[in-house]
Order: structure tokens, then C-alpha cells, then sequence
């Protein structure tokens, strides 16, 4: 059936091109490697990362996961980037849902332990938003995560995506089902300020 209204973005764009390294200040946020395994295994036995992104990997599991992310980037359906910086892999950050028609993307991260509590999160989704609006073309992208966690809502506050409501009972957790808050930022909306994220603790210089 034919549409009255033409796609956002014409099928092809993505898988037509090789998925991006993006360099927000002091940070690289790169396509996952084969060589990222430890990490990811590391990651997902993480028992606030199984809380809220409902999972646990094993070693194979691990290796099918980094496999996928490259096969969602070429069959339009995700992207997905190690965020990284010289000390290694620090976190997640990706689409886990692309409507490339409706020009719509839904943001999904995680981060290690040791990268919390220095704005790593917010500085990668500040620079996964803009190349989402200004490279891709995307019109909205969305953030929801569960009202009980509330590092999640700091993020996306951080990064400017606007609290749009609370959808009820909508995401099933281990725990049973939790109401969940719907962030959002339009490709119009004010942009965050770069900002440096705070080198880790056994890096930083005491100040007197």
C-alpha cells in the first residue's frame, strides 16, 4: 500500500556506509571488537547491569553479541559503540531500535564500575545524539529506563532528553514489572555544553 508520506531517511543509508568512531572530549566511542569480549562478559556479570538490562552473558554468548551489533548495523535495525578512552572500554552506547522511515531511535547504555560518577554516560549520548540528527538525520530519539534508577534519569537530564511521562507498568524486570520514565530530545531541541568528563580517581590530581 502506498504512503502519502515519504521516509525521514531513504532505506540503504546506513548499511551503505561503515558505522562511525565518534571523539567526544576525552573519549572514543568506536564499533565493538572481537577483542572486547573480556569486557562485555565483565560488564553483563554486573548485577545492577543484569538488573536493568534484564541479562547476563557467558563467554559465547559474549562472542555472538559483538557479531550482532555489526549485523544490526548492516541490516538497519540498531547501531551499537564501545565507549572507550586510553585506559580501555568503559561502557555501552547505542540504538537499540532504528525506524529509519519514521526517523525515530531508541538509546540504550550501560557503563562500568569504574566509569560512573564522571559523566562518561552523558558525554556519549551527547555525541550519539548528534550524529543521530546531524549525520544520520534522525528527527526524535527516545530514552526510557525504570523509575527505580535513577542514575539512568541523571543522564538523560544531563543530556537534555526532556521527561515526556512515566509509562505504566511497561517494562518487565526480574523483580516484576516497573513503571518507566519516557525521555526524549527532537533534532531541534538545545544542545548540551561539552563538557570533559573527570578523569578516573587513580588519575586525578589532588588539589590543595
Amino acid at each position: 500500500m502506498p504512503s502519502f508520506v515519504a521516509p525521514v531517511i531513504a532505506p540503504g543509508t546506513v548499511a551503505r556506509v561503515p558505522q562511525p568512531v565518534l571523539r567526544p572530549a576525552g573519549l572514543t566511542v568506536r564499533p565493538w571488537r572481537a577483542s572486547d569480549l573480556a569486557d562485555v562478559v565483565r560488564a553483563y556479570a554486573q548485577p545492577d547491569i543484569q538488573r536493568w538490562h534484564v541479562q547476563s552473558l557467558d563467554r559465547l554468548e559474549a562472542e555472538r553479541w559483538i557479531r550482532s551489533r555489526h549485523d544490526r548495523w548492516r541490516n538497519e535495525q540498531g547501531a551499537d559503540w564501545a565507549v572507550t578512552d586510553d585506559t580501555g572500554v568503559l561502557g555501552r552506547i547505542g540504538l537499540t531500535q532504528l525506524d529509519l522511515a519514521g526517523g525515530v531511535g531508541e538509546v540504550v547504555y550501560w557503563l562500568l564500575p569504574e566509569a560512573r560518577g564522571r559523566g562518561v554516560a552523558a558525554q556519549a549520548l551527547g555525541a550519539l545524539s548528534d550524529w543521530a540528527f546531524d549525520r544520520l538525520g534522525l528527527h526524535r530519539l527516545e530514552l526510557t529506563h525504570s523509575t527505580h534508577n535513577p542514575a539512568s534519569c541523571r543522564v538523560a537530564q544531563a543530556a537534555l532528553f526532556a521527561l515526556e511521562g512515566t509509562r505504566r507498568a511497561c517494562g518487565l524486570h526480574a523483580d516484576g514489572w516497573h513503571d518507566m520514565h519516557l525521555h526524549a530530545r527532537l533534532a531541534a531541541d538545545p544542545r548540551p555544553s561539552c563538557q570533559w568528563p573527570r578523569p578516573p580517581a587513580h588519575r586525578r590530581r589532588s588539589v590543595t
